[in-house]
């Protein structure tokens, strides 16, 4: 479904990703780990085309080029990213913000269908919809800005630091939605700093440092990998 293929990023004179491959089936759930500052929301943003950096090398979704096409090409052809923060629009109310989220697909009034799907999934947003995005607690809103990616209809969904902030107990429920969006045929890259919770719902996890893809393979099987432990599970 991704393929990422020799991808180098820089800011001017400053290279933030180099000749990084990695890949991601339809159906999976993929984890990448790293620290802060090792570029995995840099390289989410340059799936998306969402940072004014210099790419070179290649992104294909289902086989076709999408290295430095428009945002909204990208989002149209099934790929959305769900950014670190959040990112929603706090003075509107949760169901503004889900609508927000089907604006880049043209459909016409299919998107109640979408909106009725979405509180099903979310039960708790179809209780707040009259409220302001504002209002909500931290895992509500990051509820939210999953229920406005899925009003994209995605093949792939791209997470960056979903439990970013989030009390234990409200981590382990953001966890199991994943799951749940997984399991309603939906393609997972995860970015997440709770590299405990990340290998144990992925199937296949990468390790960015640096900017270089050091470490690949069986998410359980990484999850007992020395350099790992050390670095990430301690």
């Amino acid at each position: 479904m991704l393929e990422i293929a020799g991808l180098s990023a820089r800011y001017g004179a400053i290279g933030a990703l180099t000749d990084v491959t990695l890949a991601v089936r339809a159906g999976e759930i993929v984890s990448l780990l790293g620290s802060n500052g090792a570029g995995k929301s840099t390289l989410l943003d340059c799936v998306t085309n969402g940072v004014p950096c210099r790419m070179a090398g290649s992104i294909r979704l289902d086989g076709e080029e999408i290295l430095g096409l428009p945002t909204e090409a990208i989002v149209a052809r099934g790929l959305v990213l769900v950014p670190e923060g959040r990112q929603l629009f706090a003075g509107l109310t949760v169901e503004e913000n889900l609508r927000i989220g089907a604006y880049s697909v043209d459909r016409g009034w299919q998107w109640r269908r979408d909106l009725d799907r979405i509180y099903a999934l979310f039960p708790r947003l179809c209780e707040r919809r009259r409220q302001r995005a504002a209002t909500l607690s931290g895992g509500e809103q990051q509820m939210v800005a999953l229920g406005r990616a899925l009003m994209a209809r995605p093949k792939l969904v791209l997470l960056d630091e979903p439990s970013l902030g989030l009390a234990p107990v409200l981590v382990q429920e953001i966890f199991a939605l994943i799951r749940e969006i997984n399991r309603q045929s939906v393609t997972v890259l995860l970015v997440e700093q709770n590299a405990r919770q990340a290998l144990r719902i992925a199937a296949r996890a990468y390790v960015l440092e640096k900017g270089r893809v050091t470490l690949s393979g069986d998410a359980a099987r990484l999850s007992g990998d020395p350099h790992v432990v050390e670095a990430y599970l301690g």
